[in-house]
């Protein structure tokens, strides 16, 4: 089954992607933009979405989306109104294209983050570890990503949660082999799952061991030797599901905190509503255009 998605989805993660989080300027009136957005030609190889505080400002709604949580310390909400994912294998065409995109916004948006992200060893995390093992594929992946059924505007449609995580790796090669691997739940050379891995090990905190519990994750490396870490991003066609796992790496449900917070922190955190495309242009009319 073909979803009228925003296809760089579903394409697999690139060399390179830019990452960019808009605000909306005081007072500014964001219709305009938002009109120029849904009238021209849907860019393939970006990804755009919604947050809630743009919806608010012009007085629309998408049931399902809601801010990032407030009520988790270890996860800062820093709730943006839209998001870019350029993932243009050239960094030229990335450049261009976010420029483009933010002059057809107009001067009511501003950016507030723009990431340059990369793939390091094949799709491995900074850490060494394999990054996405448990990502569905195929139909799968498709089911978990997009929403489905809700009529237009809606249909092909996603949610998508993104966070910026910081990685200490000094404090994570201080670690034993046992040690780190404890910690993932896997073993960083060959990626066993580790069958006695603690409770706290984080294939146990985000395990999507049932079809209700995918996520589509397309997460990426990214930064120097000063700061490194995670770009997250994760797809679903309903945002409970990440939140989900996000509370169980909090030790809301049981007290025990991923183990992954021993070498890295989130930063950032926002949730979007990515709309679907049809006869090759954003589908905007769920937020009403």
């Amino acid at each position: 089954m073909t979803h009228p998605a925003q296809p760089a989805i579903l394409r697999p993660v690139p060399p390179a992607a830019r990452f960019v989080t808009f605000a909306l300027r005081d007072k500014a009136d964001p219709t305009p933009g938002l009109r120029r957005l849904s009238d021209q030609g849907h860019d393939g190889r970006s990804v755009v979405g919604f947050g809630a505080p743009l919806l608010a400002r012009i007085g629309a709604g998408i049931d399902g989306l809601r801010g990032f949580p407030i009520d988790l310390g270890l996860f800062p909400a820093t709730q943006g109104s839209l998001w870019l994912a350029l993932s243009h294998t050239d960094r030229g065409a990335a450049f261009d294209a976010g420029r483009a995109i933010a002059g057809t916004l107009g001067s009511g948006f501003t950016v507030v983050e723009e990431i340059d992200a990369f793939t390091y060893r094949r799709g491995k995390d900074l850490s060494g570890f394999e990054d996405g093992t448990e990502n569905p594929t195929g139909k799968a992946a498709q089911k978990a990503a997009f929403i489905a059924e809700r009529g237009r505007g809606l249909e092909g449609g996603t949610f998508v949660a993104v966070q910026r995580w910081v990685h200490d790796l000094r404090a994570m090669e201080a670690m034993s082999e046992d040690a780190r691997n404890a910690v993932v739940g896997r073993k960083r050379k060959g990626n066993q799952e580790i069958a006695d891995a603690p409770a706290s090990a984080h294939v146990k905190r985000t395990n999507q061991a049932t079809p209700e519990s995918f996520i589509l994750r397309r997460s990426m490396p990214y930064g120097g030797i000063k700061e490194h870490g995670l770009y997250f991003v994760a797809y679903g066609q309903s945002l409970d599901r990440f939140e989900n796992h996000l509370r169980r790496m909090a030790g809301r449900d049981d007290g025990v905190v991923d183990g992954m917070m021993s070498f890295t922190r989130a930063v950032t955190g926002g949730y979007y509503f990515c709309p679907p495309v049809v006869r090759g242009k954003l589908d905007m009319s769920a937020v009403g255009f």
